[in-house]
């Protein structure tokens, strides 16, 4: 089965919606999505990732499941500088690859920040979410591996956010979610897209094709947004700092 991780487009967060420029995004790629033959779509509740959704969703006559779990990860942590709550996500590159537990797929989440938010117990909300679609189009996890009880070549689509996109890859490729957090980005209506392979009969795996793919943006003539990236000199503030 084909598994495609789609990002909502450029946010407006303070409406929780798109921008001008994130409604166009979510047309352009509308474009793209209606030409497959989509088995089920899943979308997070909140509006940005159901408003990028809308324009595939008509285009296909077609409705979406919403997964209260597809929201952007939700774990606030205990910031240790300043005492304030803050996403969990996010750490400066000097903070973050000191410490070796970031690293590790079985204990980035053991550290004392992580713990002051019970990180693990939202993750652990996704990796059930997550297994419970995957089981039902015949794929059940067995170790770190999933038992194809019904082997087959559908393709599902969830509309969601690139942080809890992050936890799920970690999940399905075993990598802690803080590496793919700070080492990779997905842009926003950019396409993930994870295929299984069955190399012994009723044993799958997903492994992942190609990670933020905006080919239609660059396809219509649109640039992609810059939101999650931050700055690629110091000297350029007009490019994101903070």
């Amino acid at each position: 089965m084909k598994l495609i991780i789609i990002r909502h487009g450029d946010p407006d967060y303070e409406i929780d919606s798109l921008t001008e420029k994130g409604w166009k995004e979510a047309e352009i790629l509308s474009d793209r999505i209606s030409k497959l033959d989509v088995t089920e779509f899943y979308v997070s509740p909140l509006g940005r990732a159901r408003d990028t959704a809308s324009f595939t969703l008509k285009k296909m006559n077609r409705q979406a499941e919403v997964c209260p779990w597809l929201r952007e990860f939700h774990a606030p942590v205990t910031d240790e500088k300043t005492g304030e709550k803050r996403i969990p996500w996010d750490m400066l590159p000097s903070d973050w690859t000191a410490v070796p537990e970031y690293y590790d797929k079985d204990k980035w989440f053991t550290t004392s920040l992580m713990e002051s938010g019970d990180v693990i117990s939202e993750a652990r909300r996704v990796y059930e979410g997550l297994d419970e679609i995957l089981a039902r189009h015949g794929y059940v996890r067995e170790n770190s591996y999933y038992r194809a009880v019904k082997p087959n070549r559908d393709t599902v689509v969830l509309f969601c956010h690139f942080g809890v996109e992050c936890v799920m890859l970690g999940y399905l490729l075993g990598i802690s979610p803080v590496v793919l957090w700070h080492g990779f980005c997905a842009a926003p209506t950019s396409v993930t897209t994870l295929v299984t392979e069955e190399r012994r009969e009723g044993i799958a795996y997903f492994r992942m094709g190609s990670f933020g793919d905006i080919s239609h943006l660059y396809a219509a003539g649109e640039e992609p947004a810059f939101a999650a990236r931050f700055c690629e000199t110091y000297d350029n503030f007009d490019e994101r700092h903070d």
